[in-house]
């Protein structure tokens, strides 16, 4: 199984999971993570790519992953995700570049596809 699989299997059964619980408030806040990123105001390309900023800013690998994924489906180009890794760098300093190799690799995988 490659990167990019074992990563959206395990967050969909996970997701699975905790929806299972039919918490109110856990399911509400993943309804608003879903409709935030919708198409409003601002574009699908756009705020997947502040996703994917902030989410690197924060260190959370999972969501860069998420994030580096729907930028992949909503075709943004290797120079475009390179431009957000740089400001993501520049916003959150030198702490986020293990998180910016892991984030390189993960894209080098959705390119493969």
């Amino acid at each position: 199984m490659n990167l990019i699989e074992e990563f959206n299997e395990y967050r969909a059964k996970m997701n699975d999971k905790i929806l299972a619980s039919d918490n109110k408030v856990v399911k509400r806040i993943f309804n608003l993570d879903t409709n935030a990123f919708a198409e409003g105001a601002v574009d699908v390309k756009t705020k997947e790519m502040l996703g994917l900023a902030c989410s690197m800013v924060l260190r959370c690998d999972d969501c860069i992953k998420y994030h580096l994924g729907k930028c992949h489906e909503v075709g943004l180009s290797k120079s475009e995700i390179f431009e957000v890794f740089s400001i993501a760098t520049l916003i959150g300093g030198t702490i986020v570049i293990p998180h910016l190799r892991r984030a390189t690799e993960y894209w080098e995988e959705l390119e493969k596809l």
